[in-house]
C-alpha cells in the first residue's frame, strides 16, 4: 500500500475519478490482508491433511464414553495438521448443576501449561539481547547472589547449607534443574522450608522473590531435574526486564498478535458464563466442584500474576500459541520468534545422567528418550519413550487435565482441556494413541 504521503501527492495531479479507484484498490488489498489474518477454525476433510475420518471416530467414541461414564464433566479436543483445523469437539458439560453444555469456547484454567507461553515470553526478551542461557539468575535477581545448597540434616537435626558448586543459570532455572522445587509435591526438608516460608502465598512477585532468596536449593545446580517454582521466578524476570507486568507483556506480545482473544490470567464478568467448574473426585467416585479452584479466585487481575500456573484460555487460544511454535514462531503474518529460537526453547537440555528415570512429575517421567527442553517436555526419541508421536515433539499438561503437543515431525498439533483435580482418567496419552491411529497417509 502507498505511502500516506503519496496519496496526497496524487490527489494535486490526477483526476478526482482515479483518485477514488486508488482509494478502493487500497481499501480492498487492507481488506484482504485483515482477512488473511484470521485463522480458519473451521475443519477440513480429514483425508486432505492423511487422517480417516473413520477412524478419528475411535477418539471421538473414547472421549464421548469417557464422559458418559462420569469419570469426567466435559471435554474439548482439538486437532490440526499442516496448519488447518482436522477436528474440533466438544463433549459433556461445562457445569453439571446447571447443565450448561461444554462448548468450544469455554474458557479453562490452563495451570501449568501457562509454562510454555511464559517461556515464550522470556524467549522474546533473549531475542531482544536481553539474557543468555549461560547467565547467572542472580544477574537479573540481586537477592539470589548468596543462594545455598541443602545437603543434609545435621546430629543437631538442622539443615547443613553448602555453597552451590556454581550460580544457577537462566537455562537451569528453565529446564527445571536449578534446584529450586514446589514445596507442595515433595517431603524433602527443603519442601518443608518452602511450606513454612509460603513463597507461593506472597501477595506480589517481589514479596514471592524475597521469600525465595531464604530458601535452600535442593541440589547442587544442574545435577538434578525438580519440577518447581522457576516460572514463577521468570514471571518475575520478565517483568523486570521488560518494564511491564507479566500479564500486560503477553497480551502486548502472544495473546493479540496471536489473535487469542480469551486468554489473560482473570475472566472479566461479561466472559463468567463461558467459565468452566473445576470438579474434583469424591471418595464415592463421584464428581464434585473443586471449590479450591472455583471461579472467586479469578474474578480480577492477580497481584502476584503466576509465570507457573495463573493462565485462563480456551481451546482455541492454546491452538493458536501452539500452532506458532508449529510454524517456526508465525503465525498469519506475525513472527512471535525467530525458527533458531523455537528451536532452541523446544530441544532437550537434559544430559543422559539425567535420563534414567529417577525424576518427573505425574504422567510426565523424564527417561530415555523423553526430556526437557526451556518450559516443556521435549520428545526427543519417541519409541524409546514408548510413545507414537513423531521426534521433537513438545509438549506439556496442566493440573486440572489440560494438555497439548506439537509434532513437528507430522506437522500435528493438538490440544485437549478437561477440568477435573488429579488423578485423571488416561484421556491425555489415550489420546495420543487415537490420534496416529487415524494418521493413516502421513506423507499426505
Amino acid at each position: 500500500m502507498l505511502p500516506q504521503r503519496n496519496f496526497r501527492s496524487l490527489a494535486l495531479a490526477v483526476p478526482v475519478c482515479l483518485l477514488s479507484v486508488l482509494s478502493q484498490l487500497a481499501s480492498a488489498q487492507t481488506s484482504h490482508t485483515a482477512a488473511a489474518q484470521t485463522v480458519n477454525m473451521t475443519p477440513v476433510k480429514p483425508e486432505t491433511a492423511g487422517f480417516s475420518s473413520e477412524r478419528l471416530e475411535r477418539l471421538h467414541a473414547f472421549m464421548k464414553q469417557t464422559v458418559d461414564d462420569k469419570q469426567i464433566s466435559g471435554v474439548v479436543t482439538l486437532l490440526a495438521r499442516h496448519g488447518k483445523v482436522v477436528d474440533f469437539w466438544s463433549y459433556g458439560q461445562r457445569d453439571i448443576a446447571s447443565g450448561a453444555p461444554m462448548t468450544r469456547d469455554t474458557i479453562f484454567r490452563d495451570f501449568s501449561m501457562t509454562k510454555p507461553v511464559t517461556g515464550v515470553a522470556m524467549m522474546i526478551l533473549y531475542e531482544q539481547g536481553k539474557w543468555l542461557p549461560s547467565d547467572p539468575i542472580s544477574k537479573y535477581i540481586p537477592e539470589f547472589a548468596h543462594l545455598k545448597v541443602f545437603n543434609g540434616v545435621g546430629a543437631d537435626g538442622k539443615p547443613i547449607l553448602v555453597d552451590p558448586d556454581h550460580p544457577p543459570t537462566m537455562a537451569e532455572l528453565m529446564s527445571h534443574t536449578a534446584g529450586f522445587t514446589y514445596g507442595i509435591l515433595g517431603n524433602t526438608p527443603v519442601d518443608e522450608m518452602y511450606r513454612r516460608i509460603k513463597p507461593l502465598e506472597a501477595k506480589n512477585l517481589q514479596e514471592f522473590i524475597d521469600r525465595m532468596a531464604t530458601l535452600p536449593l535442593l541440589y547442587q545446580p544442574g545435577k538434578g531435574w525438580t519440577y518447581s517454582v522457576s516460572m514463577d521466578i521468570e514471571g518475575y524476570i520478565v517483568e523486570k526486564l521488560s518494564g511491564q507486568s507479566l500479564p500486560d507483556f503477553m497480551r502486548d506480545n502472544i495473546y493479540r498478535p496471536l489473535g487469542m482473544k480469551d486468554a489473560g490470567f482473570f475472566v472479566p464478568a461479561e466472559k463468567r458464563n463461558r467459565f468452566v467448574t473445576a470438579y474434583k473426585t469424591d471418595s464415592q467416585g463421584n464428581l464434585v466442584p473443586n471449590s479450591s479452584n472455583q471461579d472467586t479466585s479469578y474474578s480480577v487481575e492477580p497481584g502476584k500474576p503466576s509465570g507457573g500456573g495463573g493462565m485462563v484460555s480456551t481451546a482455541e487460544d492454546y491452538y493458536h500459541f501452539a500452532q506458532m511454535l508449529a510454524n517456526g514462531g508465525e503465525l498469519d503474518g506475525h513472527r512471535i520468534l525467530a525458527p533458531a529460537t523455537v528451536k532452541l526453547m523446544t530441544s532437550n537440555h537434559l544430559g543422559p545422567e539425567l535420563l534414567a528415570g529417577h525424576f518427573g512429575i505425574g504422567n510426565m517421567q523424564i527417561r530415555p528418550g523423553f526430556g526437557y527442553g526451556y518450559n516443556g517436555a521435549v520428545e526427543f526419541d519417541p519409541p524409546t519413550a514408548n510413545l507414537p508421536d513423531g521426534k521433537g515433539t513438545y509438549m506439556w499438561d496442566g493440573a486440572a487435565g489440560t494438555w497439548f503437543w506439537v509434532d513437528p515431525t507430522n506437522d500435528i498439533v493438538f490440544i485437549g482441556m478437561i477440568q477435573q483435580a488429579y488423578p485423571w482418567p488416561p484421556v491425555e496419552y489415550t489420546s495420543r494413541a487415537l490420534v496416529y491411529q487415524a494418521l493413516v497417509d502421513p506423507a499426505k
